[in-house]
């Protein structure tokens, strides 16, 4: 007989472990884990042993920063010699961004590391929660498993490609550059030739995760003055939601001194598409090439949460701004399709 995992739950916070009260739902510390604890088919013989550690102060995900994403990345690294896998509970309107930023932190863990939360708490009849902690604990028991994952509704989506498409769903997180991993159905089914092999290297963190990095995205008829407070001190890193294949209006002489005075000051501007399907190709069109000339990196086809979240890791461990510029446009989680 097999022996039974061990998984430790981190409860950052989130719907899922809140409870009804007279202002609507919310936060209440000890309530997740008696929830857990008075649902029988969380103790069966075939899910993990499960430890909880509740965070102080519960977070609410639209509070979330980066200092966060470090904090939940620690914890996890901390316990990584006790346990064989890890969920982190979390609320689901920063939840990609999380998802993606623990992709990069925890590179070396060699475990599988399982963010989930849902639409209804936990306590409520209708919860979704029950089922996406569920498959969650499963799919953080795996032995194939080694990277950061994102479980919601009956997807299994790599962590640093999943994005939020729905507000009120409980299929609310898609992967629309890359097909999911698996699905939870009657079976839990796991692709194995789309996960990742395990990083040789160690876990190293950084020290704090503070890099002021700005997300904007270009419309028409954009004042150069937007882009220029975009990339103005202190910013060292931008992420720039382009049009299509990653154009900008070359029109606009203002723009384009806007974009050049950042690059000389050493900020690094990653750039991804709009469009929530297909990828950045900064050499597809002339309308790229005012980008190129700043010193811009296509984001090829990575969501702009994986973006942003990797250059704020990038930025924080010390490079140089030509090592950021190439490690941003390399794989480093799975999460960019690397040019053919």
């Amino acid at each position: 007989m097999s022996e039974r995992k061990r998984i430790y739950v981190a409860y950052a916070g989130g719907t899922i472990g809140m409870k009804a009260t007279e202002t609507g739902y919310a936060p209440v510390p000890g309530h997740l884990a008696e929830q857990i604890r008075d649902r029988p088919q969380l103790h069966m013989g075939e899910i993990p042993e499960l430890s909880i550690c509740e965070y102080e102060p519960l977070l609410d995900s639209a509070n979330a920063r980066p200092a966060d994403w470090l904090r939940i990345a620690r914890d996890l690294a901390q316990h990584r010699h006790h346990y064989d896998g890890f969920v982190v509970l979390h609320g689901t309107d920063t939840m990609a961004y999380t998802a993606s930023a623990l992709a990069f932190l925890l590179r070396g863990l060699g475990k599988p590391v399982v963010v989930t939360g849902s639409q209804i708490p936990l306590g409520v009849l209708r919860s979704d929660g029950r089922q996406n902690l569920l498959t969650s604990l499963l799919v953080a028991a795996r032995d194939d498993v080694r990277e950061v994952c994102l479980v919601f509704g009956s997807h299994i989506l790599r962590g640093c490609r999943a994005v939020k498409a729905s507000a009120s769903g409980f299929e609310a997180f898609t992967s629309p550059n890359l097909p999911p991993l698996g699905k939870a159905g009657v079976q839990i089914e796991v692709d194995e030739s789309r996960l990742r092999l395990p990083e040789p290297a160690a876990v190293g963190l950084p020290m704090t995760l503070d890099a002021p990095v700005n997300l904007l995205r270009l419309y028409p008829g954009m004042p150069a003055s937007l882009l220029r407070a975009a990339l103005a001190e202190p910013t060292r890193g931008l992420i720039l939601e382009a049009y299509g294949a990653g154009t900008v209006s070359a029109a606009d002489p203002e723009l384009l001194a806007a974009l050049a005075e950042g690059a000389a000051r050493g900020v690094v501007v990653g750039v991804v598409s709009q469009c929530v399907d297909g990828r950045v190709d900064l050499s597809a069109y002339a309308t790229s090439a005012p980008l190129l000339e700043a010193g811009a990196v296509g984001g090829l086809d990575m969501t702009t949460e994986a973006a942003y979240a990797k250059l704020v890791v990038l930025l924080s461990e010390g490079r140089t701004p030509d090592e950021i510029r190439s490690l941003f446009a390399q794989d480093l989680a799975g999460e960019l399709t690397p040019a053919a």
